[in-house]
């Protein structure tokens, strides 16, 4: 007997839905200074020890500088005053914090408080407040939990088109095709890509907060996506980027700043 083309079978979206509503309620968390209400399904030792067998290995294929480099000195001194800011929603990260010889601007931080920074951004930075930023921002990626948050979204995206792909599987090819075409494009312009955003958003504002109550001057902050605008060069839409655009960045902390300024005040006395 022939297949019947165009039939759409409804049962495995039901099961994925049923799966999905339970995955979401099950493991929700709260992300520290902002309270936003978070999935998060991998333990968090777990996760901090996944995050420092990455950072070895990462370190193991990297030029480190010595602790005696004046740009050592500075990221750690840094780097302890953010974490000290960040005492109370620390869950128990051993601070390390390592400079990395190389021409890219960029910084990372990892599960369980392991930090670098590439010396191609320094001259960026240009002052240790501007540092101050993007250390910020990447510690606040840790504490936030981005990391396994992204890895649970992922989760349920991939299960959610292998779902769609066995309801769609007694359809004719074509319209396999276009169905789970269209799905990819969505997963990524209208779930993933934003997700990606709103994180950078929410470690952009955390980090402001957390080098404000270091007593780092916040002002900084536009300073340095002005200067990161000015270095980047051409860039991609906004809608198809991992990041805010650098026009964005500036106007959100901007829009922050008045209470970054109150918090230093209150924390610092100046």
């Amino acid at each position: 007997m022939a297949r019947r083309a165009g039939k759409l079978s409804i049962f495995p979206l039901l099961i994925f839905g049923a799966y999905a509503a339970w995955f979401w309620f099950s493991n929700q968390e709260t992300v520290p200074i902002t309270g936003r209400s978070q999935v998060v399904s991998m333990d968090t030792k777990q996760e901090m020890a996944l995050g420092i067998q990455s950072y070895r290995e990462l370190l193991s294929q990297e030029r480190i500088l010595p602790d005696s480099h004046p740009s050592v000195q500075q990221v750690r001194a840094i780097g302890r005053r953010i974490a000290a800011a960040a005492a109370d929603i620390d869950p128990g990260f051993e601070w390390e914090f390592n400079v990395i010889e190389s021409s890219q601007a960029n910084a990372f931080a990892l599960p369980g408080g392991k930090v670098a920074v590439y010396t191609g951004i320094l001259p960026i930075a240009e002052n240790e407040d501007g540092l101050a930023v993007i250390m910020g921002h990447e510690i606040s990626h840790a504490l936030a939990r981005h990391g396994a948050e992204r890895m649970a979204m992922q989760k349920l995206t991939s299960l959610g088109v292998m779902a769609t792909g066995v309801a769609v599987s007694d359809m004719d090819r074509g319209q396999q095709q276009m169905i789970m075409g269209a799905l990819g494009v969505g997963a990524q312009y209208g779930l993933l890509l934003p997700f990606s955003r709103d994180h950078e958003s929410e470690a952009d504002y955390m980090g402001l907060v957390l080098l404000a109550e270091a007593c780092f001057d916040p002002q900084e902050a536009p300073a340095l996506w002005r200067r990161m605008d000015s270095h980047g060069g051409a860039a991609p839409p906004q809608w198809q980027s991992t990041h805010p655009s650098s026009k964005t960045r500036v106007r959100q902390f901007e829009q922050w700043m008045p209470e970054a300024l109150a918090l230093r005040q209150e924390a610092c006395g100046f």
